[in-house]
């Protein structure tokens, strides 16, 4: 029925412009035009219901989270706030090594963490204000270095122990994948300001992540912060960003619609790893902080850019470890040493940390670590020009510190 309000009188002009129009028959290439339209529709709707199944079927769920940056005031600054909860840690995937299995249950407390990577010009600032020496700038100790090595290695001359990092060299042409020593060299003069040797520097990269730190200089660069570093657990969950189970931090495609969502080989360079392209100046290294869109939490390069150290000591099993346990594992804070059976002259029990998250050379041929559930083993004195770190402060310790509230961060 009409609505009334909407009615009015036809004027004849009207009445006859109707009625011509429905004296006239409909032409036939109209109904067929029609007819045509209906079959293409007809033709494309199962096509595009079967493209939107299979989307949601690779697609996890987007949860609904309120994206919660610290101003100073309700919060620390330049961090994100992580809800905390329960949630799957670890992965089953075919992708997945033998050091991510099995995925199990794991409870965390939320906690604020750094947006993105500590940068050089934070880590400029804290060396300015306290005269930090790093790792990198020091002569090597030999009885930190020796345990790292096979048992009886004779001890180098005092010449060859001299201050110096790890730097990805790269390769002029592929070489087998097996043996890294390849691509990577250690290099005098190498350190935080200087990430590729003493030629290098980090001139108008105030911006980019701080690499060539060790486990010691984080620790350091942490207590004078007033922060800490994640443990793995809180690490894993503040990298899927609300995904359960996600291959990605941004879901299960790795380039979405053709989008770039990390630094990472693939993409970004236009020859297989290791391989350097001379034409493009042998680049490969660190972009700017933030690049790339944040996840579900706000937070940056959680994957890619630059491997991220955390507080635990690494065991390749420690997953299957908690697993054994049952049910949820609450707050997990690592294993009480170290065991890597997997790196060749290296003794298994020899300290290492747990690094996360990937860097820039990490690729679909050797690593494919640009995953929250990937993980690895860090000789904790060892510094190399693909690893940085970001840190947490918890709630209470912040509230404590600075004497107020932090204001709406209940998990949504």
């Amino acid at each position: 029925m009409a609505d009334r309000s909407t009615k009015r009188e036809v004027t004849a002009g009207e009445r006859d412009t109707t009625a011509a129009s429905q004296s006239v028959p409909r032409a036939g290439g109209s109904r067929v035009r029609r007819t045509g339209l209906w079959v293409v529709l007809i033709l494309l709707c199962p096509a595009l219901v079967g493209y939107a199944v299979s989307r949601a079927m690779t697609e996890p769920a987007k949860p609904q989270i309120r994206v919660v940056l610290g101003d100073g005031v309700h919060g620390p600054k330049g961090m994100a706030w992580v809800p905390g909860g329960e949630f799957l840690m670890g992965s089953d995937s075919k992708l997945a090594q033998a050091n991510e299995r099995p995925a199990h249950k794991v409870r965390v407390h939320g906690f604020w963490m750094d947006e993105h990577h500590v940068t050089n010009a934070e880590f400029r600032t804290f060396v300015d204000a306290t005269g930090y020496v790093t790792t990198a700038e020091k002569k090597p100790d030999w009885e930190t270095l020796k345990v790292q090595l096979p048992p009886g290695t004779p001890r180098p001359p005092d010449s060859a122990l001299v201050p110096g990092a790890m730097v990805f060299v790269g390769t002029k042409e592929q070489v087998p994948l097996q043996d890294y020593s390849r691509w990577w060299r250690f290099v005098p003069g190498a350190d935080w300001r200087h990430p590729t040797g003493p030629t290098s520097n980090i001139d108008g990269k105030d911006d980019h992540p701080v690499v060539q730190v060790s486990y010691e200089d984080a620790q350091a660069y942490a207590k004078w912060a007033g922060k800490r570093l994640p443990t793995e657990a809180e690490w894993e969950f503040a990298a899927r960003g609300g995904l359960d189970q996600a291959t990605y931090s941004w879901g299960n495609q790795f380039s979405p619609d053709g989008k770039q969502m990390a630094n990472v080989w693939q993409g970004q360079q236009p020859q297989p790893f290791p391989v350097l392209n001379a034409k493009a100046g042998g680049a490969a290294g660190t972009s700017p902080a933030g690049s790339f869109p944040a996840n579900g939490y706000g937070l940056s390069d959680m994957t890619g850019n630059a491997w991220q150290w955390v507080a635990d000591w690494y065991r390749a099993d420690q997953f299957r470890r908690e697993a054994s346990v049952g049910g949820v594992v609450d707050e997990p804070t690592g294993p009480a040493g170290s065991w890597d059976p997997a790196d060749p002259g290296v003794p298994v029990q020899a300290p290492k940390r747990v690094t996360r998250g990937g860097s820039f050379l990490c690729n679909e041929a050797y690593c494919l670590s640009y995953r929250p559930s990937a993980r690895r083993g860090t000789d904790p004195y060892n510094s190399m020009s693909h690893l940085g770190f970001r840190l947490v402060v918890d709630k209470e310790v912040w509230e404590r510190t600075h004497g107020r509230q932090t204001v709406n961060t209940a998990a949504r």
